[in-house]
């Protein structure tokens, strides 16, 4: 089976970039962010304290996440429920970003994302997946874009939706979250050696899709 990564920080377009790779090249779309989302929502909902490592440990053990595509399209569920409908607001990103960072929610999600690499052609998308999770895969993309440029998208999208924005509160979140993301002790996110890089801060999708298609072995 061969392996495509794509990773970068928030807001760089990895989802809908990987998305499109996976469709022309007739692989499986795996959005691990999605996973750590469904987490992150449950952790919210359910009230954890990411601080507490047995409190944490004992809510993952609890948590089945199954990945299942209908229509074509990704659906996360957790514990029997599809939670893909509850996993793009702020409040669960942010969450995410956080527990992302503690070992019994990565322990949790690493060996489902490999396996599904041994079963399936795979697209794989993240912030640890070139490094970490698929060390091996025969494709690594490094896709970035300025702070600027992601929470200017990041803007444009909550408007399209109708909902209020502050671009400057997007753009400081955007910061601090590629702070985290960049400085945490487990998996940090960080360009893998052989990783190609990508700014996508002055592309087009097509131009990106296209580089990253040249790119694939």
């Amino acid at each position: 089976m061969a392996s495509i990564a794509i990773d970068g920080p928030a807001g760089a377009g990895k989802s809908t970039i990987a998305k499109l790779v996976a469709k022309k090249l007739d692989y499986i779309y795996v959005d691990t962010g999605a996973m750590y989302r469904a987490i992150a929502y449950e952790l919210v909902r359910k009230n954890v304290d990411i601080e507490d490592e047995k409190a944490l440990s004992d809510a993952c053990s609890k948590m089945k996440i199954a990945i299942k595509y209908e229509n074509g399209i990704q659906q996360v569920y957790m514990n029997g429920e599809n939670v893909t409908p509850y996993l793009r607001n702020e409040e669960t990103g942010d969450m995410a970003s956080k527990s992302s960072a503690k070992a019994p929610v990565r322990a949790a999600l690493l060996d489902i994302q490999r396996n599904m690499a041994v079963e399936y052609n795979v697209v794989m998308d993240g912030r640890d997946i070139g490094t970490n999770v698929l060390p091996n895969a025969e494709t690594k993309i490094y896709l970035t874009a300025s702070a600027d440029e992601r929470a200017n998208r990041r803007y444009k999208e909550l408007i399209e939706k109708g909902e209020s924005a502050d671009f400057d509160k997007i753009k400081a979140d955007i910061i601090e979250r590629d702070e985290r993301d960049m400085n945490r002790d487990i998996a940090p996110l960080k360009q893998a050696d052989d990783a190609v890089l990508i700014d996508s801060s002055n592309m087009s999708i097509e131009e990106v899709v296209s580089a990253i298609l040249d790119n694939v072995k």
